[in-house]
């Protein structure tokens, strides 16, 4: 029976490697339509999870885990030999950069290695990890080549780029349209085949680059954008003008405008990262993409503009940043996520820290800081107590990210002196001094 086939009647097995945050919504997603999903994750705590039936994402529930693991749909596994016994391996494995802000396609690379030898014929392979244009045809397509493996034909290479919005309640896996490119004609059907039994819309495209560029658009439109509005801000400041305010009247234009959103820096897995991709291939043909390095120059810088607005209202108060408490508000990249990927928080940390001052965090998404990759001193550090006490004994609170989940009543009350980055404050009474915008 052709792959086709086993996918019009759900007979296929659909292995995902890579069980974070994209990774595990999309074996749901295959779950829920009467798949049967294996999960591939070199982390023994995730595999464990979903084989127990529990979430370690915390906007995901863990009753749809257990449901799928009931129903024998979900299983989750670091014996890569099972590969051969999948139709379809899908890849979400972390796409980050370097310490020189390159490309670091070693998740990448190290995934297809352990998988490409167990493929078996008539598979399909697709890649959802953000990448550069000619990913797929350099490091997937390459490898199966190299197995004997004839891809089009034997093997179906494909690559569609992920769009998971974590938290975000109008936007499930599901019902975001799907971009698929294929190696070849023949791998778009099966890419589209693939993906169709899960998605409700899908976008086909005419190559693996053209969808490999589209996702690299698409988070290199909000970094610009986001870039634009956070210099704004800095001009905004120098010249006594509320930028949230031009935001708001700036966005009742019909069209032609679209509103975006100043902060303490750019977090998340994609925003901060992908851009370079895209720069770094750009030097290979020749091309200076100063637009984009600009915007990220701009987003990186933010956390040092918080910090000098910080250290600028402890002056007022005839304080030194050195020897100061400061409490970051929000370690999550976003509001409302248990995502710390990336965070600008750990910006913020790190150079209040380098200052002198005696830094804490509060995040009730994140009891705990786990280990990172680039901020490793700062594992298993704990959010401090939501308690007056505690708020009130710091001199400067920043609130980094905003979360729901904050009493913002009771933090004009307690705290001293709010440093508000993402205008969460608007309307709210305080005391005359205490809320300074950054």
């Amino acid at each position: 029976m052709s792959t086709h086939s086993q996918l019009q009647s759900k007979d296929a097995v659909i292995g995902v490697v890579g069980l974070g945050y994209v990774g595990l919504p999309l074996i749901l997603a295959f779950a829920a339509k009467g798949f049967r999903c294996v999960g591939f994750d070199i982390d023994a705590a995730k595999v464990a999870a979903i084989n127990a039936g529990t979430s370690y994402i915390a906007h995901i529930d863990a009753a749809h885990i257990q449901a799928g693991v009931d129903a024998k749909l979900i299983a989750a596994t670091a014996d890569f030999t099972r590969i051969a016994g999948v139709d379809a391996v899908i890849l979400c494995v972390p796409t980050p950069l370097d310490r020189h802000m390159e490309p670091d396609l070693s998740y990448v690379t190290h995934t297809l290695d352990a998988v490409v030898p167990h493929l078996r014929p008539g598979s399909v392979l697709s890649l959802e990890s953000t990448t550069y244009p000619g990913t797929t045809e350099e490091e997937l397509v390459s490898r199966v080549a190299a197995r004997g493996l004839v891809p089009g034909e034997s093997v179906f290479v494909v690559y569609s780029p992920e769009r998971e919005d974590p938290g975000n309640p109008h936007f499930a896996a599901t019902n975001i349209p799907k971009v698929v490119g294929g190696h070849t004609p023949a791998c778009l059907a099966a890419g589209a085949a693939l993906y169709q039994a899960a998605f409700d819309t899908i976008v086909p495209v005419s190559s693996c680059k053209v969808a490999e560029l589209t996702k690299l658009l698409e988070n290199i439109y909000r970094s610009v954008n986001i870039g634009l509005v956070n210099e704004l801000k800095t001009v905004a400041d120098a010249m006594d003008i509320d930028i949230w305010e031009v935001i708001r009247a700036a966005a009742t234009k019909p069209f032609g405008f679209t509103p975006f959103y100043p902060g303490p820096g750019l977090g998340g897995h994609c925003i901060p990262i992908d851009p370079f991709y895209l720069t770094w291939k750009a030097r290979e043909f020749g091309v200076n993409t100063r637009f984009i390095e600009l915007a990220g120059q701009v987003n990186r810088a933010m956390p040092e503009y918080v910090v000098r607005r910080t250290t600028m209202a402890l002056n007022e108060r005839s304080k030194a940043v050195k020897g100061s408490k400061i409490l970051l508000l929000g370690l999550a990249y976003k509001a409302d996520v248990d995502d710390m990927r990336e965070s600008p928080t750990f910006a913020l940390l790190d150079r209040f820290a380098t200052l002198g001052a005696l830094v804490a965090y509060y995040d009730p998404h994140i009891p705990e800081i786990g280990p990172t990759r680039e901020h490793a001193k700062w594992a298993g550090t704990q959010s401090v107590p939501w308690t007056e006490e505690s708020i009130a004994s710091y001199d400067a609170v920043v609130l980094s990210t905003h979360h729901k989940m904050f009493d913002l009543a009771d933090l004009t009350n307690w705290a001293d002196l709010i440093v508000d980055t993402r205008n969460a404050l608007q309307g709210m009474s305080s005391r005359s001094g205490q809320v300074v915008k950054a």
